[in-house]
């Protein structure tokens, strides 16, 4: 977590959490992905390579207060990019939002100039719908919608 956290790629597509130690990522992650679990029953899993256990990323559900619709995250170190395995982690959450979570409608968020990420939420069934900013700081991010009764 502290080595995807602190990815310049994170940073600029998603933000910088301030997260420099080993003691940050516990706080990170007890404060976030484990309250989120405990709050709402879903949050972010760690993504892991089958073979070795080795992690790679994070994706998950995640409820944000600025938005009124729960949505889809992920991330990976960038050696880990154009392999599959954001769409792969992406399809199977997406599958648990509307099987298990019970979920209608998913959304995602995402920095307008991140194609990789918008290439795998259109190949998972989202749509851009408009732009939305999250905070007073943050800048414009394009929001996407998903129909889970529709997508596969």
């Amino acid at each position: 977590m502290l080595t995807l956290l602190n990815e310049p790629s994170f940073i600029r597509n998603i933000g910088d959490r301030g997260v420099r130690t080993i003691a940050d990522a516990q706080l990170y992650i007890t404060a976030g992905p484990l309250a989120s679990y405990e709050r709402f029953g879903f949050g972010l899993y760690m993504v892991e390579l089958k073979p070795s256990c080795a992690p790679i990323g994070i994706c998950g559900l995640v409820k944000r207060d600025a938005l009124p619709d729960i949505d889809i995250g992920f991330a990976f170190l960038p050696r880990f990019w154009s392999m599959g395995y954001a769409f792969e982690s992406a399809s199977a959450v997406r599958d648990q939002a509307r099987e298990e979570v019970g979920l209608r409608r998913l959304v995602a968020i995402v920095d307008p100039v991140n194609d990789g990420s918008i290439r795998v939420l259109e190949k998972l069934g989202f749509t851009f719908e408009r732009m939305v900013r999250l905070g007073e700081e943050e800048k414009d991010l394009k929001l996407f919608g998903c129909d889970l009764s529709r997508a596969s």
